[in-house]
C-alpha cells in the first residue's frame, strides 16, 4: 500500500562510530525522502566523525565496524558533519521523519550533531521536535509483541496457556517454552545450563544495568552522558 501523505515523509538512518549518543559520532547518513503522490529521492553522506573539542578523527569503534564495515582510513578524507549541514537541513525542511528504532537511536543522534554543529559556529535552524515521527519498530513490537504469551503461542502450539500472569502459570509456560526451543534449534542451542546461560553473554554488574563490563572487563558508566 502506498502511504498517504500531506507532506513529505524522510527515512533515515545512521551508521556511527559506536552507540554512545554523547561520545560517538556519524560516519555515515542515509535520507529516502517520499513526497506526496510517491516521488522518492535517495540522499547518502559519508562522514569524517569529528570530536570539535580535540579538533580531530573520532575513531570508529572496533564492534561498530565489524557491524557496519566501515574504517577509520574510509572516512578520513570525508567531509565533516559540519561542513554538509546545510544540505541536511534542506533535505530536512517541512519534512516529517521515519526510520527503524530511529526514535531511541538515530534521532538524539543526529541532534547531537546538530547541537555540536552548533557550538562549532554553524547557524543550525533546525527544531528536530517540531516533525512527527514514524518509528517502524514501535509498531512492528505492538504488532507482534515478544512477551511470554506470544512465545507460547509461537513454540508450543499456538494456543494461549491458561491462567497467564499468575505466577505460577507463568513459570509452567516458561518452562514448556525453554523445551520447545531446545526442540526447534538444536544446532543453535545445546541441552545444558552452561551453554544456555552463556547465549546472551551478560555484562551486567548491577542487577539494574546501571554499571556495565566494558571489552578489558572494567566496571563503566552505562546511562547519560558519562556513558563509557
Amino acid at each position: 500500500m502506498e502511504l498517504n501523505l500531506k507532506r513529505p515523509l524522510l527515512f533515515f538512518d545512521i551508521e556511527s562510530t559506536g552507540l554512545n549518543i554523547a561520545s560517538d559520532s556519524i560516519a555515515e547518513l542515509s535520507f529516502v525522502k517520499i513526497f506526496p503522490g510517491g516521488e522518492q529521492r535517495i540522499k547518502t553522506w559519508r562522514v569524517c566523525p569529528w570530536d570539535y573539542v580535540t579538533n580531530r578523527q573520532r575513531p570508529m569503534n572496533p564492534a561498530a565496524q565489524a557491524v557496519n564495515g566501515i574504517s577509520n582510513e574510509e572516512l578520513a578524507d570525508q567531509p565533516r558533519f559540519s561542513d554538509i549541514i546545510d544540505e541536511v537541513c534542506e533535505w530536512l525542511e517541512d519534512s516529517d521523519l521515519a526510520g527503524y528504532n530511529s526514535a531511541k537511536f538515530d534521532l538524539p543522534m543526529l541532534a547531537e550533531e546538530f547541537e555540536r554543529a552548533r557550538l562549532a559556529g554553524k547557524d543550525v535552524n533546525v527544531d528536530l521536535h517540531e516533525p512527527k515521527m514514524v518509528d517502524v519498530q514501535n509498531i512492528f513490537h505492538a504488532m507482534e509483541p515478544r512477551n511470554l504469551r506470544a512465545a507460547y503461542r509461537f513454540y508450543c502450539g499456538g494456543e494461549d496457556f491458561e491462567n497467564a500472569h499468575t505466577a505460577e502459570a507463568d513459570t509452567v509456560a516458561t518452562y514448556e517454552v525453554l523445551k520447545a526451543q531446545l526442540d526447534k534449534y538444536p544446532e543453535v542451542l545445546k541441552n545444558s545450563v552452561d551453554d544456555l546461560s552463556k547465549f546472551v553473554n551478560r555484562k551486567f554488574v548491577d542487577f539494574d544495568g546501571h554499571l556495565i563490563y566494558n571489552e578489558a572487563g572494567e566496571a563503566v558508566v552505562n546511562f547519560g552522558k558519562q556513558k563509557g
